[in-house]
């Protein structure tokens, strides 16, 4: 996750500094060892207030100001992910970023596209990055290249829309199955859906059958102790 915390409101700066120095004291360490985690929380808030001066006053002589963020770990903020999931989509990912800048422009994510056999037009390649490109630098870094699969995970992603072909066609190997097999293998995933589907309502059926029966037995029961009642 990337928190920029020089625009972060002051008072959450004063309170990750608390939680700090909060921690530096419930902590058993050694004197010099105390000392030095003392200073450096009070070098991480002077740094961030004076971040904030440098932004302020760029502010003030209409000058624009580009984010600093703090990067976390992808394996703890994409949780949902197992770390072999996350591995798989950096391969991926890799294998698509020809200049080994981390990075994939609009380019290579067109070359992208064409391989998975879901060609773009230019604007469609833009949309597709502008969707997840967090940062604004016009491009997809790993972890915004993570967020396409936590949106289609989510179903936040039309199914025939640019990044909801991406997720789907990365799930095999194009290159080696070709696009037909790709279409194949989809089409088994969906009949696959289909019958589990279908299974789960004859369940859903047999379940409801047996409740339906239930009562009627119980409710036979009340109406024969009813007339029971009469005769005694």
């Amino acid at each position: 996750m990337l928190i920029d915390l020089c625009n972060a409101p002051l008072c959450v700066c004063v309170c990750l500094y608390l939680t700090r120095v909060s921690v530096w004291k419930v902590t058993k360490h050694k004197p010099n060892q105390k000392k030095k985690d003392k200073m450096s929380a009070d070098a991480e808030l002077s740094s961030i207030l004076n971040r904030r001066q440098q932004i302020n006053e760029a502010l003030d002589n209409g000058q624009s100001v580009k984010p600093t963020f703090k990067v976390v770990n992808i394996y703890t903020e994409f949780h949902e992910f197992s770390r072999k999931e996350i591995k798989d989509y950096q391969v991926t990912f890799s294998k698509y970023d020809v200049g080994n800048d981390g990075y994939l422009d609009l380019a290579e994510l067109k070359i992208m596209m064409e391989k998975l056999g879901a060609p773009q037009t230019h604007l469609g390649l833009k949309g597709m990055i502008a969707e997840v490109d967090e940062d604004k630098d016009g491009k997809i870094s790993f972890r915004e290249f993570l967020l396409i699969y936590r949106k289609a995970r989510a179903g936040e992603l039309v199914s025939d829309s640019g990044l909801g072909q991406l997720a789907r066609l990365t799930e095999i190997n194009v290159d080696e199955v070709g696009v037909g097999g790709a279409k194949s293998f989809f089409e088994a995933k969906i009949e696959q859906q289909l019958r589990t589907n279908k299974f789960h309502d004859e369940i859903r059926q047999e379940q409801e059958e047996r409740r339906r029966l239930e009562e009627e037995r119980v409710l036979r029961r009340q109406q024969f102790q009813q007339r029971a009642a009469v005769f005694q």
